[in-house]
């Protein structure tokens, strides 16, 4: 059975697609069975992998809107071992239409019930927000990751984001655990290390021993529709996303 892990943060721009692509990629070179559900209508995960997410005959939307198996929506990658249920633009009104759907918060996880045992590792990317599908990624998933970029803001939000996890937890996934708290987009500066100082003064063992820097390439390869370690295996980055892949591992 897949161990669901979903990587989320209410705010933009703090390495939460970047993680969910280079990590899928990373635990898929170290041979496991991988899939990356994109539930962002950005798509960028999607882009991400190499896969046109504007020439989609179906996306994640048909699987949550019209409970099309995620069977017949899952693309292949580049990579043997990784599979992607792609997103779009269509998900975008995916929260409207969800509303008033019986067990609206519960579509993804009946959706992964069956299919999440064909991979041993499954991530999901969400939107930076914790509306409707941030909330079936938080419900269908065993633990979360959060992404937290070291700059002085960085504990803005994340109380807003953890009481969100304990009412997830209360009243409907009362399984889900912190899986750990990433530090991203790290420079060699007093603020940065300010920030790490402070982060794991507060969280204390939840925050991962791997920092992910600052990294032209990292920001490169997405253009590229690949991942890192197959962009540039050499690079800082790629570096940082096997040694989170093997960290990931080690927690269990």
């Amino acid at each position: 059975m897949g161990r669901v892990i979903v990587i989320a943060n209410q705010k933009g721009g703090v390495g939460k697609t970047t993680t969910a692509v280079n990590l899928s990629a990373c635990m898929a070179a170290a041979g496991f069975r991988t899939v990356l559900v994109d539930i962002d209508p950005q798509g960028n995960a999607t882009s991400g992998l190499g896969v046109g997410k504007n020439d989609l005959e179906y996306s994640v939307y048909h699987s949550l809107v019209e409970d099309k198996p995620l069977s017949e929506v899952v693309r292949p990658t580049l990579m043997e071992k990784l599979m992607i249920v792609p997103a779009n633009k269509e998900l975008v009104g995916a929260e409207i239409e969800l509303v008033d759907q019986p067990r609206r918060e519960f579509r993804l996880r009946g959706l992964l019930e069956t299919f999440k045992d064909e991979f041993e590792y499954v991530f999901i990317d969400c939107p930076p927000s914790l509306g409707l599908l941030t909330l079936n990624g938080l419900v269908a998933a065993d633990g979360l990751m959060i992404t937290l970029q070291c700059e002085y803001y960085a504990l803005e939000g994340l109380s807003e984001l953890l009481r969100t996890v304990s009412l997830v937890r209360e009243s409907l996934n009362p399984g889900l655990r912190l899986e750990g708290v990433l530090l991203t987009m790290h420079q060699h500066t007093n603020l940065s290390q300010q920030v790490i100082d402070d982060v794991r003064s507060h969280l204390g063992p939840r925050v991962y021993d791997t920092v992910i820097p600052r990294n032209v390439t990292l920001s490169e390869a997405p253009s590229f529709g690949k991942p890192i370690i197959y962009y540039d295996l050499k690079s800082q980055g790629a570096r940082a996303y096997l040694a989170l892949a093997r960290e990931v591992v080690s927690r269990g």
